[in-house]
């Protein structure tokens, strides 16, 4: 029998080892070796969110946010949706060469909120992982694909959390417009106001606050991080 090859290790980050992929260009590749991928995102997780959490994130990426959290604060329950069909793969490779496949499940899909949700959804494949999203910001250069929906009331009842971890691309504002955030303690959020503009950015925080949440002192720049207030 045929030993496995050991994969071609380019980073680690926060004592995740990651494995050579297609998505990783030279310059993440280095800000993953600098500790500077997507630091205040990885910063915000690591010091709100309590250890033993059942944690939901959105948008898992290249899968190496969710494994830093999962190592370290060794969670109850994790679940990562990623609507991206060409980092699934990737992901859960570096999960299981990290001995966290069983620490972390895996979902294709994009999380929407709207009771009338559609069974499926337009996703735009850029060539950074990183621009991918609902919204084409080129559409001339971005690859269009079906995505299964995943309504949130549903993915709610079938996985209670308390947390909630959110790169979404600018999905945010529609989430929160229609998401019962009932049982959530915290929610974190890579937000864009490039996307939906500054009035967008007030509508998210009135709708985030609506439900109870206070915006927490280890928000920064870019991502915000809400507690359900006492």
């Amino acid at each position: 029998m045929q030993a496995a090859v050991e994969p071609t290790i380019v980073a680690t980050f926060h004592g995740i080892e990651v494995p050579a992929a297609p998505h990783l260009g030279r310059g993440m590749i280095v800000s993953l070796n600098e500790g500077k991928y997507e630091r205040r995102e990885v910063e915000a997780g690591l010091k709100a969110i309590p250890p033993g959490a059942r944690i939901l994130e959105l948008g898992a990426g290249s899968g190496v946010v969710g494994a830093v959290l999962a190592r370290h604060l060794k969670p109850a329950a994790m679940l990562s949706i990623e609507a991206n069909p060409n980092l699934l793969p990737h992901i859960r490779d570096l999960h299981a060469h990290n001995g966290l496949a069983e620490a972390i499940t895996v979902r294709h899909a994009v999380v929407l909120s709207a009771p009338d949700a559609p069974d499926t959804v337009e996703f735009f494949i850029h060539g950074n992982f990183l621009g991918s999203g609902l919204v084409a910001r080129n559409a001339g250069k971005a690859q269009a694909v079906r995505v299964p929906v995943l309504r949130y009331a549903d993915l709610k009842a079938e996985f209670p959390h308390d947390i909630i971890m959110m790169d979404i691309e600018g999905g945010e504002l529609d989430f929160l417009r229609h998401a019962d955030l009932t049982g959530v303690d915290t929610f974190i959020a890579e937000m864009h106001r490039d996307i939906y503009g500054r009035e967008g950015m007030r509508e998210c925080r009135s709708l985030i606050e609506a439900q109870g949440f206070a915006l927490d002192p280890l928000s920064r720049a870019g991502v915000h991080v809400y507690r359900r207030a006492v």
